[in-house]
């Protein structure tokens, strides 16, 4: 252990509700680390996390504490499976088995926050998503529509084969 383990930190979300980590599990965060480092190791730190939602932060400082306890296997890639629990251990793989909206303010918050373990487990999630689905079976995942005229969308499969073929 370190000699963080004792000392807490707030972390407070765009709603201004406050968390209080300690230090070992805050500092999982690149961010929050360097904030902490800039102001010093004098008092209690309060470091304001305007672009993360509460129930987002909160599932962000699980993963933190899991992760500084146990920390996460790199995920190898390209993605072997499309399966998360072939690629992580089963609590991670677990943790990302959310909504689709909260999966989406994961890569945000952990892009935001510089927590490149939880932002490989979600990005790698929204992969697995993906992975061996047709254009017409993305689109769908995720609610897109298609602003393709029938000839525009010929066109550019054909200028595109080569990506489908293997």
């Amino acid at each position: 252990m370190d000699e963080d383990d004792g000392h807490m930190i707030k972390l407070v979300s765009k709603e201004g509700d406050e968390f209080k980590v300690s230090i070992e599990v805050a500092k999982v965060s690149e961010l929050v680390k360097t904030m902490i480092e800039e102001e010093g190791d004098e008092g209690e730190h309060e470091i304001p996390l305007p672009n993360v939602k509460a129930t987002v932060l909160a599932k962000v400082i699980d993963f933190c504490t899991r992760h500084a306890r146990e920390p996460m296997n790199e995920i190898e890639k390209p993605l072997k499976s499309g399966v998360m629990s072939d690629l992580v251990d089963k609590w991670f793989a677990q943790f990302i088995d959310v909504e689709q909206v909260l999966l989406f303010e994961l890569v945000l918050a952990a892009n935001y926050m510089d927590i490149k373990p939880l932002l490989d487990l979600s990005c790698a999630a929204v992969a697995s998503m993906i992975k061996g689905k047709s254009a017409e079976e993305i689109r769908k995942i995720f609610n897109i529509s298609n602003d393709f005229s029938p000839e525009e969308e010929a066109q550019v499969r054909e200028e595109n084969k080569w990506c489908e073929e293997s």
